[in-house]
C-alpha cells in the first residue's frame, strides 16, 4: 500500500486567526479559491515553493496535553537565535530550551503558537553549512 500526505491539519480555537499567524512564520500564502476568511471554520494555506499545505480546523476544546506530532522549522537565512527572537515578538512562547544539548551551537527550542500547539525551531541552513 502506498499513499502520500495531502496536507497537515492543525486544530485551532480560531482557524482564520491561527492561519494568519502562521503565514508570515513559514512564508505560506492563501490557496486561491479557499474561503480563508474571518469566521470560517477551516482555513488552508500553502508553501508557494513546495506546495505543502496546512489546514487549520476549529475545534471546541482547548489543547491540554503535549502534541504527539509537531512541526520542526528551520530558518532559511537568519540564525536559529535571531529567528527565535522574531517568533517570540510574533507571539510564540518558549516551552523548553534545548540549545547546546549536544555541544555549543547545537540543539533546538520548543515553542508554542498562540493556541498552544508545539513546534521546534532548529539551527538554520547557514548555521549547518558553517559547521560543515
Amino acid at each position: 500500500m502506498t499513499a502520500f500526505i495531502s496536507h497537515t491539519t492543525i486544530d485551532a480555537r480560531n482557524a482564520y486567526e491561527l492561519s494568519e499567524w502562521w503565514k508570515p512564520v513559514l512564508g505560506y500564502v492563501d490557496i486561491e479559491g479557499d474561503p480563508n476568511l474571518p469566521g470560517h471554520e477551516e482555513c488552508m494555506i500553502r508553501d508557494p515553493e513546495t506546495g505543502h499545505q496546512l489546514l487549520f480546523i476549529e475545534v471546541p476544546d482547548d489543547k491540554t496535553v503535549k502534541n504527539r506530532v509537531h512541526l520542526d522549522i528551520r530558518p532559511r537565512v537568519e540564525s536559529r537565535d535571531a529567528e527565535l527572537e522574531t517568533l517570540l515578538a510574533h507571539g510564540a512562547t518558549v516551552v523548553e530550551d534545548h540549545r547546546g544539548i549536544h555541544g555549543p551551537g547545537s540543539g533546538w527550542v520548543t515553542l508554542a503558537d498562540p493556541d498552544g500547539n508545539e513546534f521546534c525551531i532548529l539551527r538554520s541552513t547557514a548555521e549547518l553549512a558553517a559547521q560543515g
